[in-house]
Formats: C-alpha cells, structure tokens, sequence
C-alpha cells in the first residue's frame, strides 16, 4: 500500500521555490526535502554577481541603484529559468529512456516468440525425420518380401497383390511424411534466422536503454547539484534587492512571486494552444511506491478539509485532475513541459513543497491544492474556468 513518502528524486529544491514559493495550508507540512551538499563548479554561480559593498554604494546614487535593481532581477530571472530547464531536461532524459525500455520489452516479447515458434518448429521437423526413417526401414523389409516371394511363390498371386499394395501405401506414406519433414525444416530454419536477427536487435536495443538511462540519471545528477549551489546565491540576491529598494524580503519575494504568476498564465495559454497530445508518462527513479490514480484521490479528499472545502468541492477537483493528468504522478506533457498530477509548468514549482516532487502525489497534490486555492478559490471555481477555455487550461 502506498504511503506519502520523502523519497525524492535525489535533491532537486528549484530557485523559483526559494523566491516564488506557494504556501502551505495551517494543517499541511511539507514533505521533507534532502539536505544538498554544495558543488564547487556551477554553471549557475558566476563570478559577476554584485557584491555587498557594491550595493551600498549604488544605494548612494539614484540612477545607480535603479541599474542595480534591474540586474539583480535579471540575475534572479535568470536563475529561476535555469532551475526550470535543468529539472525539464532532465525529465525529457527520463522519457528518452522509457521509450527505449518499451522498446526494449516489446523487442524481447518478440524476440521470445520466435524463439519458442523455431524451437517447435524444429521439434516438428525431428519428429518427422524419425518417422520418415521407420517407414523407409518398413518399406525396405516390404520391398524385400514381395520380391522374394515374386521368385518362389508366382501361382499365390492374391498374397503377391497383398503385399504390393501394403508397399505402394507406404511408399505414399513415406513420400508425404518426407514433404511434411522438409517442409517443417525449412519453417524452423527461418524461424531461426528471425529469432536470431529479432534477439540482435533486443541486444542493441538493452545497450540503448541502459544508455538512456545513464543519461538521465546524469542529467537529475547536474540538475540537482548546480540547483543546489545556487540556492545561497537567490537568496543573497533577494536580500540585496530588497536593500536597494528598501523593502523586506517578504515584500520582494511576494512581488516576484506576482509577477511568476502572470508569466505562468502566459505561459499555459501558449502551452495549451501549441499542445497536440495528452500527456504521457515520463520515467521517475525510485518509483516502486508510486501511489495509483484511486490512492492519490483519497490522500486528496482527506486533506480537502485543510482548505476549507466542503465534499461538493472534490468532485470537481477529480474531475479537473482527471482532465489535467488521469490523477497519474508521472503523467508528463513532453510539448509543455507541464507535470504531475496537478500538470505543474513547470514542474520545479513543486519543489517549493517538497523536494520529492517528481514521485510523490502527497506533494503534487499540496502544491496543486494551494495553487487552486491562490488563483481560483476552489476546486469548482478552477474546473469551471478550465472548462470555459478552449483549449483546457486553468
């Protein structure tokens, strides 16, 4: 049975969850994310990032500081950006290599198939030659007998009739028992052949496979460590923005998380018009305890009550997540990017809930709930607009 768990999908915490972060209802906690060790070498940490001293002395100087402010956004935007192609292409690693072990099962099936189809072949074509070999012994102990007794006993000619005509029968016999034989040898040599050739290919395809998923594994690899060390560096940024304009934190990261929200509904409109198919299933590690689409809805319907909804407000949300993912944890939509149950775009927006959000419901569903909560209220409200939308979108 499946349980919410903190298995996560190595340590990927994405930028936008450090400076864009959804809340969390009173009664819902995280999913605990792992602790992330830092990386030396980054391709996210540079070495232009402004300095402190760099920011107080542009705080002197109005044209300065309003320079500095929109580098640092830029440096943020940046970031924030990076964080979400890393953690898509890693997904997109992760499809790669389950196409290839589809393919790959599907070749071995195969190839199994004509294996076992050449094996009775082969099986036919013995039983056959065995039999072809007793009638051609029998046919020569007729042969013999009936000439012999053609020499010493020509007045008993219904006897001589007798056995010349056991011997044409066998003889008929024996020539449709050869026919049959070649036959089933020749059936079993190209069923060889095939499973041969069909057994070559399911090789190269493993060799595939195992590359595809080397590569993904390389890619959440990078993903995970670069995410990492760039953690320190957001919120430095945060707290030199909010320096220069004399704001808090709070202030800066509420601000930001505004603008994500207008650049994510952008971005789910185009996502829905350019989309052509529904989601497919991208590969997630570790995912022996994948909750099913039944158990991610109960989890669901009880914490529906944290949010203030009453019972009339899950059916609208199944309905919803029905339309979005088939309720599916690992349902991927390779032309958007979008992910997870609630199609998160992108999907390093869970992290700011838990960093096993690539296999975890628990997590998907209190970043989609607080989501839907944020933007539309409730559940009915959010299917009510999705269904309003052509193509669907919410």
């Amino acid at each position: 049975m499946w349980k919410p768990s903190a298995r996560g999908w190595g340590a990927a915490v994405a930028i936008a969850a450090l400076v864009a972060g959804a809340s969390l209802p009173a009664s819902a906690a995280p999913i605990g994310a792992d602790a992330t060790s830092a990386v030396s070498a980054s391709n996210l940490i540079r070495d232009d990032y402004p300095t402190w001293d760099q920011v107080n002395a542009a705080k002197a100087n109005e044209q300065a500081n309003q320079a500095e402010v929109a580098n640092i956004n830029a440096l943020l935007d940046n970031l924030e950006a990076e964080s979400a192609r890393l953690a898509d292409e890693a997904l997109q690693r992760g499809q790669e290599y389950l196409k290839a072990s589809y393919d790959l099962q599907a070749a071995t099936g195969y190839a199994d198939t004509l294996s076992a189809q050449a094996d009775t072949a082969t099986a036919d074509a013995d039983r056959a030659t065995a039999q072809l070999g007793k009638l051609a012994a029998q046919l020569y102990r007729s042969s013999g007998d009936s000439t012999l007794n053609l020499i010493l006993n020509q007045n008993d000619s219904d006897s001589l009739l007798y056995q010349l005509g056991t011997m044409s029968k066998i003889t008929e016999q024996t020539a449709l028992v050869q026919a049959s034989a070649e036959t089933a040898r020749n059936t079993a040599d190209a069923l060889t052949k095939q499973a041969q050739t069909a057994e070559a290919e399911r090789d190269r395809l493993a060799q595939e496979a195992d590359a595809r998923l080397k590569d993904a594994e390389a890619a959440q690899a990078d993903a995970d460590a670069q995410l990492a060390s760039a953690q320190a560096t957001s919120s430095t940024l945060v707290a030199q923005l909010s320096s220069l304009k004399d704001t808090t934190v709070q202030v800066e990261n509420a601000y930001r998380a505004g603008e994500a929200a207008k650049a994510e509904e952008q971005a789910k409109q185009r996502a829905a018009a350019a989309a052509t198919d529904a989601p497919g299933s991208a590969w997630v590690p570790s995912s022996s305890e994948i909750a099913s689409p039944a158990e991610a809805q109960a989890y669901a319907q009880s914490i529906l009550g944290n949010y203030g909804w009453g019972g009339d407000q899950f059916s609208c949300l199944v309905r919803l997540w029905i339309g979005e993912s088939g309720w599916r944890v690992n349902a991927y939509n390779a032309s958007s990017g979008a992910y997870g149950i609630p199609q998160s775009l992108p999907a390093s927006k869970m992290a700011s809930v838990g960093a096993d959000y690539i296999t975890s419901a628990s997590t998907q569903i209190i970043w989609g709930m607080n989501y839907i909560s944020d933007r539309y209220g409730t559940p009915c409200n959010a299917l009510s607009q999705w269904t309003a939308r052509n193509p669907h979108w919410y």
